[in-house]
């Protein structure tokens, strides 16, 4: 088939893409009915559940991953309304990061997945796509494959760029625990490639526009810019454990450490900047970053936004409180008490609810608070966090309260409180048998939208580790870094070598077909489109009538790349091919030269490139 043109900025809801009106919304179950148990009951029960719930979409082996390669993770089984039968990068290395950590708590049997998901993605980097390709690191920005790890190629919201700074935490957490083992060379051999492509992608794009969290608005994006951040300074320090060098994390994260600080505008944090659509800001996904941020060795640092840093408690009550009263499921609780969280309180997609993994999501930025407050044995309360803390304590004063005083066991039980209260919110709003949705409903709290949600689960395996005091290890936060007087927008100029897959042979069948990508260099007028036709029926026949369209998206006056990619060549057969323009008023213009010929590759991959300049 031939493959559509990139439609960058387009109303690229992403996988969000279905705008449902709030009067009907798609009910995945019948209506909850609450069951009276305690909260220790409800979480002992359904721990089980969700972990089984994340392992069930992970192919090949899950049972609600039918056809899925090896460590693939899919976003859920929902093929419809919508369709989520996909995999992100970013929520597969969220996913695969909670399991690196229940690894190292003691899951060994989780190894194997582990040991897939590198696989996949070392294949998964490879892979040209509509975002690019690895050559110049481009395609580590395609936020979503197909689940036999090839290109999707509809329109989407792309480029992403919290994907390759999510992989890299993730495959970094497991390669410490490898060094701890001894096990370097495994580190330095089948690891770090693949690190190192994704640390090259942050340090030279991370002051580019991105699509955000949400996958809906194209900007500059808290969560995004944090996560490279931590990136950053998590590779300089493996880097120089194993040996190797990281020069755009040297350079970079000071930089992206100055640009996150101008998220914040004084009462709570922005969730995007520079984005077309009107929005007040306040924004879930910020507190998504706190916790995916969170050291357990750090300081209530506001520089790095720890959990317990006034300013992340700060928006934290912020974002809480402005989901208070647009769900009726939440008119009457008071400030202080746990609501239903949703994304952003403008959100209209499948009717604008709340969302389990984000009220999770509020519970754990307090449990990792509290956390942070026991290790150091203070509590701070200043200017910026004491409207915080006034919802527990009215008459709460600024000040420093050791762990020993009345005032510290007053807050910090409160705090607790409140964070469980959050976890009561999913106790009242999970059906029968534990099975957790991507949302549910902001009228009566029915399930709805997708439902088996791999992130929903991973989520809640998260939050109620970091009840039980079970935390992930230092990344670094606390190593000395001085924000810059002025933030620059720097770039350093990465280095990508196509990882080396660690699976002995094919994970599936030698590839019979293949995707191939076709870029060529070719300087156009506005109103000109150049084009791509064959002599297979998928590069259409000679027909120029049907033939593959290519895209500009990436095109400037230093590089003029049309590119494009056609699916289902027969591996093995030869083809030619050629490259014509078509002008603003239709007439044909071909390259000067003969046919090109290729063979298409045989093999286990299942994409190609074919980079070509114009012949005039």
């Amino acid at each position: 088939m031939l493959s559509l043109p990139i439609l960058i900025g387009l109303a690229a809801t992403a996988k969000y893409i279905i705008q449902t009106p709030r009067a009907s919304p798609f009910r995945l179950f019948p209506k909850v009915q609450h069951v009276d148990e305690s909260l220790s009951s409800f979480l002992k029960t359904e721990t089980p559940i969700a972990l089984e719930g994340v392992l069930n979409n992970i192919g090949p082996a899950g049972t609600n991953a039918v056809g899925v390669d090896a460590g693939v993770v899919i976003a859920s089984p929902s093929t419809r309304h919508p369709n989520y039968f996909y995999t992100w990068t970013r929520d597969s290395a969220l996913v695969f990061k909670m399991l690196i950590d229940r690894l190292i708590a003691g899951d060994a049997f989780l190894q194997p997945k582990i040991d897939d998901y590198i696989s996949s993605q070392a294949r998964l980097q490879t892979l040209p796509n509509l975002s690019g390709d690895l050559s110049d690191g481009t395609g580590l920005g395609e936020p979503k494959f197909k689940v036999d790890c090839s290109a999707y190629l509809g329109a989407w919201g792309r480029p992403q760029r919290d994907g390759p700074a999510l992989r890299a935490t993730a495959l970094m957490t497991y390669s410490r625990r490898l060094i701890s083992k001894g096990r370097i060379s495994e580190v330095t051999s089948q690891i770090w490639p693949i690190i190192s492509n994704d640390l090259s992608y942050v340090g030279q794009y991370w002051n580019q526009t991105t699509f955000g969290l949400w996958e809906e608005v194209s900007g500059s994006s808290f969560f995004t810019t944090a996560a490279q951040y931590r990136a950053l300074v998590e590779g300089q320090m493996l880097a120089q454990k194993i040996g190797k060098s990281c020069p755009g994390c040297v350079s970079q994260a000071p930089q992206i450490l100055c640009f996150l600080q101008t998220f914040w505008n004084g009462e709570f944090i922005v969730a995007n900047q520079n984005m077309q659509r009107r929005r007040n800001g306040r924004d879930a996904s910020t507190v998504l970053s706190s916790i995916h941020n969170f050291d357990p060795a750090a300081a209530c640092n506001d520089v790095t936004f720890q959990p317990c840093s006034s300013k992340a408690l700060a928006n934290h009550k912020s974002v809480m409180d402005s989901f208070r009263t647009i769900y009726s499921i939440n008119f009457g609780i008071a400030e202080g008490s746990a609501v239903a969280v949703g994304r952003y309180r403008e959100d209209v997609y499948m009717g604008g609810n709340p969302w389990y993994l984000t009220t999770l999501a509020a519970a754990e930025q307090l449990y990792d608070a509290l956390y942070q407050w026991n290790r150091s044995g203070t509590l701070e309360v200043t200017a910026t966090s004491l409207p915080f803390f006034k919802d527990f304590q009215p008459s709460i004063a600024t000040g420093v309260y050791a762990a020993s005083s009345p005032v510290y066991s007053e807050l910090t039980a409160a705090v607790r409180r409140y964070a469980d209260g959050y976890l009561s919110v999913i106790q009242k709003y999970t059906p029968p048998g534990g099975f957790l949705a991507e949302q549910y409903s902001r009228s009566d709290g029915t399930p709805l939208s997708a439902l088996n949600l791999t992130w929903s689960y991973a989520s809640f395996l998260t939050a109620t580790a970091r009840r039980n005091g079970q935390v992930p290890d230092s990344w670094g936060a606390n190593v000395k870094s001085t924000v810059p007087s002025k933030c620059i927008a720097s770039s350093a100029k990465g280095t990508f070598t196509p990882p080396t897959d660690t699976a002995s042979n094919c994970p599936t069948a030698t590839a019979t077909a293949m995707a191939m990508m076709f870029k060529v260099q070719k300087a156009t007028s506005v109103g000109e489109t150049v084009y791509v036709v064959g002599s297979t029926a998928q590069l259409g026949g000679w027909d120029t009538s049907r033939a593959a369209e290519l895209s500009a998206s990436r095109y400037s006056s230093t590089n003029p790349l049309w590119f494009g990619i056609v699916e289902g060549l027969e591996a093995g057969r030869v083809i030619e091919y050629k490259y014509f323009k078509s002008e603003a008023r239709g007439r044909i213009v071909w390259e000067n030269r003969k046919n090109r010929i290729f063979r298409v590759p045989m093999g286990c991959a299942k994409s190609a490139v074919r980079n070509d300049i114009w012949s005039s």
